[in-house]
Order: C-alpha cells, then structure tokens, then sequence
C-alpha cells in the first residue's frame, strides 16, 4: 500500500515542539536572507556551511582557515567577513571553502530542526523546483519551518511554505490548516512577489539598511539546484538523482 504522505507548515520555531518530526523530513526556511544564501553558496561551490546558534561559537573557528559570517538584526556583526547577503556567497568568494555562519533567525530554526528530526533540508525560492522535485521522491512526511523573525510569524517564510505546499499538492494526502493558508496567501502574491512583501515588517527592516538588492536577489526562481542538507554539523550538498 502506498504510504500515505503529510505536509505541514510550522509557521515559527516557537511553535515546533507541536509537531511529531521524528520521522519527518524538515524543510528550514529563512527566505531574507540565512536560507537563500545558504542554497546560493552551495550551488557556488562552498564545502560545507557550518550553521552554529552564537557569535561566539563563530569566533572559534578563528584561525582555521574558514570564511567566518555573523549577521544580528540585519546587519553584518563587526570583525567578520560577512553577514548573510547573497552576494556574500558568490563563487569567487566561497568556492572551495568553508563558512561559519550564524543570523538572528535561520541559524537558531536549523538547530531545533536538527535536535528532533529524521532529516533536514535547506530550502528558497532560488531552489524552489529542485527542492519540490526532490520532496516528491521522499516516503517521509514533510514539515516545513518558517524561520519568522524572532519566533513570530513573517508572510515571505510563509509564502514560500505556500509555493511548496501548492508545488506538492498532487503527490502529499494530507495538509494542515497551516498549509492552506500559506498556500492562498502564495496564491495571491505569486505574480508580485516584491510587490506583496512590501508589506512585511523585514522587508522594511531590510529597506532601512539600504539592501534592497539583497531583497530582489532572494525571491528570484530556480537560479540553483543544490540542495544544502545537514550532515552532523555541517550544511553540505544533498546528492540525488532525479529519475
């Protein structure tokens, strides 16, 4: 009998001890900007990602010879190399190499996902057909973890929830509540995605620190194929044949 699939969306990390994942497959979203940056420094060719919870933990890594990222509220902490831009993680600058990364939302959602979960996946609107294509191969459940900010709900982790959940809709049995409303609201925003988000709180606090650019960046579709999982501790390449 051919099992019967679920999709879920968890709407913040404040939510997560709710849901059963130990079987499941977790998707981490932080689409402004941890998870975008994430796929797009894979898909260039970095190593491994290192996702750690404090900027402390990334201060250890000093004198290592890997790439060391802190973003807090927005911005790029003083003394690292970068924070969490796209731009950051172009192939010039991290093929080959290692980064330490950590942000204010994305990097705390992946270490939740990773304490109860049976797998856990990166996914962005720049993966958005790789990672869906891949899903439907999975006999695992699927939960999908908007990052939010600061453990409150935001509407673009949410409407790439919904592309999901609208992308899987013919080969999952069984969504939530959540799921059909983050689909709808996708639904209604598909065409103008930026045009949409210019309602969201974060886009206005990416407005502010004049990164726009990065905005614009992150909501483009199906620019990568990577898709980053996490192995232990170290964000690397998922490899798949697509049948």
């Amino acid at each position: 009998m051919h099992y019967k699939k679920s999709i879920e969306v968890c709407l913040t990390p404040a939510l997560l001890n709710l849901y059963d994942t130990k079987e499941s497959v977790v998707v981490v979203i932080d689409i402004l900007r941890a998870t975008s940056s994430i796929v797009y420094g894979i898909d260039n060719g970095a190593d491994a990602i290192l996702p750690v919870a404090h900027v402390e933990d990334c201060l250890r890594y000093a004198d290592k010879g890997f790439l060391l990222a802190a973003e807090r509220n927005g911005e790029v902490v003083e003394g690292f190399d970068f924070g969490n831009s796209p731009f950051s993680y172009s192939s010039d600058k991290v093929k080959g190499r290692t980064v330490v990364l950590t942000t204010t939302n994305g990097t705390k959602a992946l270490h939740m996902a990773n304490a109860q979960s049976a797998q856990v996946v990166i996914g962005s609107f720049l993966n958005l057909k790789a990672l869906c294509n891949w899903l439907k191969g999975q006999e695992r459940d699927v939960l999908l973890l908007c990052a939010g900010w600061k453990d409150k709900f935001n509407l673009e982790d949410t409407l790439f929830a919904g592309a999901v959940v609208n992308e899987l809709r013919k080969d999952f049995t069984r969504f939530c509540d959540s799921c059909v409303a983050a689909e709808d609201l996708y639904l209604l925003a598909k065409d103008d995605l930026r045009g949409y988000l210019h309602k969201s709180s974060h886009s206005h606090r990416l407005a502010e620190l004049n990164i726009e650019e990065d905005v614009k960046f992150c909501l483009q579709l199906n620019i990568c194929n990577a898709i980053p999982v996490l192995e232990g501790e170290a964000l690397v390449p998922l490899t798949w044949v697509c049948i």
